[in-house]
């Protein structure tokens, strides 16, 4: 498997799609993409369309969750999670390709 949410980020997923009306059958694209301070940028998203040719799906604690083959390469064992705490909350990403990160959280470099 790519790519993994932790039952607090599934839960956190599905809240958010509750709350925006977002249809049962739209699912959490993650991916990769150039820029940010450290070389790339995790970017979430919610989406209808799956390419079988060009995109991975995968069920994590029943959210529906596409990856591009592209990113597969960068996000592999990757496990998304949700942090609240006081000073800030957002998804974390503890990525094992990423050999170097950025303060933020969201820019790493492999």
């Amino acid at each position: 498997m790519a790519i993994k949410l932790t039952e607090r980020a599934a839960e956190e997923v599905k809240r958010f799609r509750q709350e925006n009306n977002f249809d049962e059958s739209t699912s959490l694209r993650i991916g990769v993409a150039g820029g940010g301070c450290s070389g790339f940028n995790y970017t979430l998203g919610f989406d209808d369309k799956f390419d079988e040719k060009a995109d991975s799906k995968y069920d994590c604690h029943g959210v529906a969750v596409i990856v591009d083959k592209k990113s597969a390469l960068y996000l592999d064992g990757t496990t998304v999670d949700w942090y609240s705490s006081l000073e800030k909350q957002g998804f974390t990403f503890e990525n094992p390709n990423a050999v170097k990160s950025c303060g933020c959280g969201s820019s790493f470099q492999a």
